[in-house]
């Protein structure tokens, strides 16, 4: 079954064109040889970058291979100016990068709903002879020709713009804790790779507030190689202000698992260890006091929480831990 999250396309992108200058001379009944009076062409159309966060995901693009910007038309007699091409408008949700295919050079960046970049700036139209009349030239009889069209292939990368990221090993337990403190459906099952793509849930806090959270397609070792679903889902953990860690409470070793997490998320990208982090203790439900107090002298040193998606301990806890750190330098 194909996937509804698309979040990497290719599309050919192609502005319009300048249209010419006129070559005309004013012809009236009592003007039988009249000066030059033609018009300017009119400019070509832009392609046109668009944030719209009602979307979230390239899925709309899939199957869009060129996209064409209309030409500016050609100026006319009587000095006036040809009409301009219409833009080519793409939305794309907020998070949106665009690079240049043959260079991988990044020519925009998209984060948030209206804003606009110009990817491709349409030919300028070329000016009428009415321009080109001079006192040794009174009936010049050329004009320019319009600029030509830009044309590049461009990549379009979509990274996910959450507030807190879930980051662990395949079944942690991520995807449910996603469906216990948002309204997000995700496919949960007790095998790997049950989430092949990011999920975004809205989690309800006090007062009416919320924040956004993502869950990300588990990391295995070797993830910043490509390796399982490698590159696909770490760029989206770029965008995300906190990362939460989730490591099941029967892991072999905690520490050791999320010393393998944080390797492979500075392998990707060393930035990312920049972020806060937190972690949860998943599935405690299944762990008695005196194996949840043994457990707490081996943890990093990080805020953490013991939680159990299944019984509800623990969540209203994590919600707190999270908007604080989320709210530590922007009190509200």
């Amino acid at each position: 079954m194909a996937s509804n999250f698309v979040d990497h396309i290719k599309i050919h992108c192609r502005s319009g064109k300048g249209g010419p200058g006129s070559v005309h001379f004013l012809r009236a009944k009592y003007v039988p040889r009249g000066g030059p009076d033609g018009g300017d062409g009119g400019r070509g159309g832009h392609i046109i970058l668009q944030g719209n966060s009602h979307l979230w995901t390239l899925l709309h693009l899939r199957y869009t291979r060129h996209v064409r910007a209309q030409d500016g038309t050609p100026g006319r007699g009587q000095g006036k100016t040809g009409a301009q091409g219409k833009d080519y408008i793409i939305e794309v949700p907020l998070g949106t990068l665009v690079k240049n295919a043959e260079t991988g050079q990044v020519m925009a960046e998209i984060t948030g709903h209206g804003q606009e970049e110009v990817l491709l700036e349409g030919g300028r139209g070329g000016l009428g002879n009415l321009h080109f009349k001079t006192s040794t030239n009174q009936a010049p009889r050329y004009a320019q020709p319009g600029e030509p069209a830009q044309e590049s292939s461009v990549v379009m990368e979509l990274k996910i713009l959450a507030d807190v990221g879930l980051v662990g090993f395949p079944n942690a337990g991520k995807s449910t804790l996603l469906s216990v403190v948002s309204a997000a459906k995700p496919e949960i099952a007790d095998y790997p790779f049950t989430t092949l793509v990011p999920n975004l849930g809205m989690v309800a806090y006090r007062d009416q507030k919320s924040f956004v959270m993502a869950d990300i397609p588990g990391i295995i070792e070797g993830a910043h190689q490509g390796k399982g679903l490698g590159h696909r889902f770490l760029r989206h953990i770029e965008r995300n202000a906190l990362l939460l860690f989730i490591i099941p409470v029967d892991s072999d070793d905690v520490k050791k698992e999320y010393e393998v997490l944080l390797k492979e998320l500075q392998m990707y990208n060393p930035e990312l260890l920049d972020k806060q982090r937190v972690m949860a203790i998943s599935k405690c439900d299944m762990a008695d006091e005196q194996m949840l107090d043994e457990l707490k002298q081996e943890l990093p040193d990080l805020p953490y929480v013991m939680i159990s998606s299944h019984t509800q301990m623990g969540i209203m806890q994590l919600k707190d831990l999270l908007w604080k750190v989320l709210n530590q330098n922007n009190p509200q």
